[in-house]
């Protein structure tokens, strides 16, 4: 059992009021708050040990090194990596399929297909559309169903020996659904094709074993799973990183540099280009250590429970439409009231406190899904409670009232 309001005493943004009422956030799918052990961390670098790293001998340098290659240690145990240097690090999510993509950029060619789900983020939409404009090869897409899920006969259809990349998130951001991406990376692997996972909307619930899960990239963002903004992990098997070109060039990334010929860096100094977000990468290891302390079966038990209670306590509410009905979830409710406008609705209950997103959440696929412009998203914490869902409910109650 979590003792959450100790949990809670770890977020000094929680005790504070908004707009003159206690704050409720409930938009931890777009960022995580920070507990005090990780704010502390960070002002602890720039006071104690401030240096740039890989490149100095003098004792801050390697003070900041041991710490920046610690926490590469952290996040490699944390996903079950094989080797240290497949885990590279990023500024968050948007920045590892990036780089995936831009070293495909030397190995597609025209007729070749890659494959997107209906649930992906625009930011696992866009980098392989321009792919695709940059190699000739063709976007595919997994469709899904009314519930919000992949159709996965859909799925074995697309497949073929022109499928070269397949693509897709571990959870949805907008919807909540959990999907099954261990059959996923099976069936792709059969037909050859290499798999990215976007774990962003993963990572802050549950802990991915990459070398069980067998994908080829898993990329996520340090700032949803209670890290600093500006940090993120790509994860890549060492076969595929030490086929891809690197992504930047700079400092750091090379082994010699002539004016005649340039030869770069191992793994993973390939793809750190220039000097990184050092506070940041080492900061990343303080938050998985929290999380890990409080125990990732403990934190989903419990969001889970948060989960059945507002989508219970929601549907009390008359005209209310939940989007994302599929049996696997995530502490995400995204939903709607008929004839109402979700920015209407996440204005008003601002008013009362409540920190909700509303809109296509940079998922509009999924939104033209369901013919609706967006939704209302309340995406819960470890450190939320049901008597903030019991606020979070009257607040809507009160909206719609106003706004019928």
């Amino acid at each position: 059992m979590l003792d959450i309001q100790k949990i809670r005493a770890d977020f000094p943004i929680l005790s504070q009021t908004v707009n003159g009422k206690p704050l409720v956030y409930f938009d931890n799918g777009a960022t995580s708050q920070k507990p005090q052990i990780v704010i502390d961390a960070i002002e602890k670098y720039y006071q104690e040990i401030n240096a740039n790293i890989h490149r100095g001998v003098h004792t801050l340098s390697q003070l900041a090194t041991d710490a920046y290659e610690v926490s590469r240690g952290k996040v490699q145990q944390h996903i079950n990596a094989k080797f240290a240097h497949e885990v590279l690090f990023t500024s968050g999510t948007t920045h590892g399929i990036n780089l995936v993509t831009n070293g495909f950029a030397s190995i597609l060619k025209p007729g070749d297909e890659i494959i997107v789900s209906s649930l992906e983020h625009h930011s696992n939409i866009v980098p392989w559309q321009m792919l695709c404009e940059k190699t000739g090869a063709t976007l595919r897409v997994i469709p899904i169903n009314e519930d919000g899920e992949l159709i996965l006969d859909a799925f074995d259809e697309l497949l073929s020996e022109k499928t070269k990349v397949v693509t897709l998130n571990h959870i949805s951001n907008a919807l909540g659904i959990i999907n099954p991406i261990k059959y996923i990376i099976e069936k792709a692997h059969a037909v050859g094709a290499a798999v990215l996972i976007d774990g962003a909307q993963a990572v802050p619930h549950l802990k991915p074993d990459v070398q069980d899960l067998d994908c080829d990239f898993y990329a996520f963002s340090g700032h949803k799973m209670c890290g600093p903004t500006g940090t993120g992990i790509l994860y890549g098997k060492e076969e595929w990183l030490n086929k891809l070109p690197p992504y930047q060039g700079g400092g750091e990334m090379i082994k010699e540099v002539t004016f005649e010929k340039t030869t770069y860096a191992d793994l993973p100094h390939k793809f750190e280009a220039g000097t990184p977000n050092i506070a940041g990468g080492i900061v990343l290891g303080t938050a998985i250590d929290y999380l890990n302390n409080i125990g990732f079966e403990n934190i989903q038990k419990y969001e889970n429970e948060l989960l059945e209670y507002a989508t219970k306590r929601l549907l009390e509410i008359e005209g209310l439409r939940i989007y994302g009905t599929g049996k696997n979830k995530a502490s995400v409710v995204s939903f709607n009231i008929d004839g109402i406008h979700p920015y209407d609705i996440g204005s008003i209950i601002d008013k009362l406190g409540i920190a909700v997103r509303t809109g296509h959440h940079c998922a509009q696929p999924i939104m033209s899904f369901f013919c609706i412009p967006g939704t209302i998203r309340a995406s819960f914490s470890f450190y939320n409670t049901k008597e903030e869902i019991d606020v979070m409910v009257e607040a809507v109650k009160k909206a719609q009232t106003m706004l019928s």
